[in-house]
């Protein structure tokens, strides 16, 4: 096992520093997903949810929480994110929600990416709530992380 980074040699928190490491392109993927009750999907479907349209906001929180990532986890550091992109699906069993996030920096957007997708899912949750009260987040996980050379990037 790895060590752990964010602790120094006394045991207290830092945060690492990143200042040798080469800049790339960075790309994290993160998905999981809501499980709702069939009334629940229906009302979604219909556009009959009594707060708003539940995919739409759900993608626009999900892109405001992974610029606030640095605020919102201690140590994680700010980042100049190039793209943040957030996908809420209906599905057979409820909402799943995919984010990619991109930036060119010295260290990764695995945790951006983490909390779009968990900020999206706690929308949804929060739009429905009054209507469903057998709601399951489920399954938020990283699915993807690269980085690539600036000459190489897509």
């Amino acid at each position: 096992m790895s060590e752990l980074t964010h602790i120094d040699k006394e045991g207290r928190p830092r945060m690492v520093d990143v200042t040798g490491k080469e800049v790339v392109h960075r790309v994290a993927v993160a998905s999981g997903r809501i499980l709702l009750q069939p009334e629940t999907i229906a009302l979604i479907q219909r556009g009959e949810v009594k707060k708003g349209n539940v995919l739409i906001t759900a993608e626009i929180a999900g892109i405001q929480a992974a610029k606030r990532t640095s605020e919102l986890i201690p140590l994680c550091h700010p980042l100049p994110l190039t793209q943040v992109q957030v996908d809420a699906k209906l599905t057979d069993d409820g909402v799943a929600i995919t984010s990619r996030v991109t930036c060119i920096a010295r260290t990764g957007v695995e945790m951006e990416a983490l909390t779009a997708v968990q900020v999206a899912l706690l929308t949804v949750y929060d739009m429905c709530k009054a209507v469903d009260k057998t709601m399951v987040i489920e399954e938020v996980r990283l699915v993807e992380k690269r980085k690539l050379k600036i000459e190489d990037r897509e």
